[in-house]
């Protein structure tokens, strides 16, 4: 049996590499995405003082700080009995657009959108921020960089720092908003609506008006029918901070809606030999392996499922684009994994317009952003990261320390599926013998879409980013090896 291996995957967040099994004929057997570093944070965090795990592990990640730390100071209030006034969560969630805005824009303009805007086979060193700017201009390039900075700035004025934020405590948050800052996040949020509705205008240009690009987000090559789960408000709109787990099957029947305290009852996580991620499935239905269907426990997570278990936006411009994604790709829910990148965008444009909304609320300057916190116990925080839902449970003793840990990232949920979209890519486009450098992208284009954040997941404590491609013939004997 012939073997290739993509060591490390690129343009995402961590580490990890692809391994693709090929039979004597050339076709593809089998192919995973193996995560070999080992994640520490369920186990150092114990121990430790409750109010500090907030700020613990939004360390986590780099990219998605705010998620983390949100999902940990709701944890907290959960953990001490104390419900928020209204105007923190408001707050709360008005960083949490912010954060949503930056890393919206980072995934399209810098990591997955490069193959699309500079195209699925150019050249690697062309497949950037730099090729996007190069296609685009310096102009649009000046914006890219100037909206995330916004998205940032919001999360650094709510929450003190702009990437690792230090406002939650349980119960609200450290401090208020003033009128000058209210009045600089209205500014910036306006732009960034301007500026979403300009990337959905050039996805259209670029993507929906390219009958090869529509073919390919069409085709089984990059199509799974699983079930969905995401957080939805009480008329089942998309929300990021609050709400309760909905769940779709495969033909879009609700499957469940529960209250994240409930979480342990619908989803447990199965563990295999050969990587540090777990891999959680529907406890109802059941592991059955890394199988598609409504009889296989696998659900996916992120933005494409969050509309696919919603019944619209909450905001008027994203709500038009929802329902015009899905007339266009005719099915509902969508199982396409490339529409990923679509379903973001909404999402981008939905962030900036609740942003705006949030910050022309009156009571987003009031001084009532906290309550006092009861006697420690413990929480279940749930919140919409970026990549999908993010769960932190905490368990406390009497002096309100750690007791126990558990962590459902985003990505984890998500990993039984990339898994099998690795496979059903490959398997689709690798034939025979001629394997170059833009046939094996356009495998590592599937798991892009999810944009997978591994280092929620694991850690790595080297840093260094080698490629390396190695093929070997049915003896185990290296004919091949490619190196960045």
């Amino acid at each position: 049996m012939k073997r290739i291996d993509i060591n490390p995957i690129t343009r995402l967040e961590g580490h990890g590499k692809i391994v693709i099994f090929l039979d004597e004929r050339g076709e593809v057997e089998n192919a995973y995405m193996q995560v070999p570093e080992l994640r520490g944070f369920e186990r150092f965090c114990i121990g430790r003082k409750a109010e500090d795990m907030p700020v613990i592990t939004s360390r986590i990640c780099g990219v998605c700080p705010v998620a983390h730390h949100t999902a940990g100071t709701k944890a907290l209030d959960a953990a001490f009995n104390v419900e928020p006034p209204e105007p923190a969560k408001k707050l709360r969630e008005l960083m949490y657009c912010g954060y949503i805005i930056y890393d919206h824009i980072l995934h399209f303009y810098y990591l997955g959108g490069p193959d699309f805007i500079v195209g699925p086979r150019a050249p690697p060193e062309k497949r950037n921020i730099l090729g996007v700017i190069e296609r685009l201009g310096l102009d649009i390039g000046k914006e890219i960089i100037r909206h995330r900075a916004y998205g940032q700035r919001i999360v650094e004025i709510i929450g003190g720092k702009a990437t690792h934020p230090v406002c939650g405590l349980p119960g609200g948050l450290s401090k208020p908003l003033s009128e000058e800052n209210r009045r600089e996040i209205e500014k910036m949020a306006l732009s960034s609506v301007e500026f979403a509705k300009f990337t959905l205008d050039l996805f259209h240009k670029i993507v929906l008006e390219s009958t090869n690009y529509i073919d390919m987000i069409k085709s089984d090559v990059y199509s799974l029918r699983t079930y969905y789960m995401g957080l939805v408000d009480k008329e089942n709109k998309v929300n990021f901070y609050d709400g309760k787990i909905r769940v779709v099957d495969p033909h879009g029947n609700e499957f469940a809606k529960f209250d994240a305290k409930d979480y342990l009852n619908h989803i447990a996580e199965h563990v295999e030999e050969w990587t540090y991620v777990k891999f959680p499935y529907l406890r109802r239905v059941g592991w059955k392996g890394f199988l598609d269907g409504p009889e296989s426990g696998i659900y996916r997570v992120g933005p494409l499922a969050r509309l696919n278990v919603s019944n619209g936006m909450a905001t008027p411009l994203a709500e038009e684009e929802y329902r015009f994604m899905y007339k266009t790709l005719g099915e509902r829910p969508i199982h396409s994994t490339l529409a990923y990148h679509w379903a973001r965008l909404i999402e981008l444009l939905y962030a900036a317009e609740r942003a705006v909304d949030l910050a022309r609320d009156p009571e987003i300057i009031s001084k009532n952003i906290r309550n006092m916190p009861g006697k420690p116990s413990e929480g279940i925080g749930v919140v919409e990261a970026a990549r999908g839902t993010l769960i932190h449970h905490y368990i406390l003793d009497e002096s309100a320390l750690i007791k126990d840990v558990n962590l459902i990232v985003a990505t984890v949920n998500n990993a039984p599926s990339i898994n099998i979209s690795i496979r059903n890519a490959a398997k689709g486009l690798i034939h025979g013998e001629k394997i170059d450098e833009g046939l094996l992208n356009m495998v590592e284009m599937v798991f892009r879409a999810y944009d997978p954040c591994l280092a929620c997941a694991t850690h790595f404590a080297v840093g260094q980013m080698p490629l390396t491609i190695e093929v070997y013939d049915s003896h185990r004997r290296l004919v091949r090896k490619i190196e960045r």
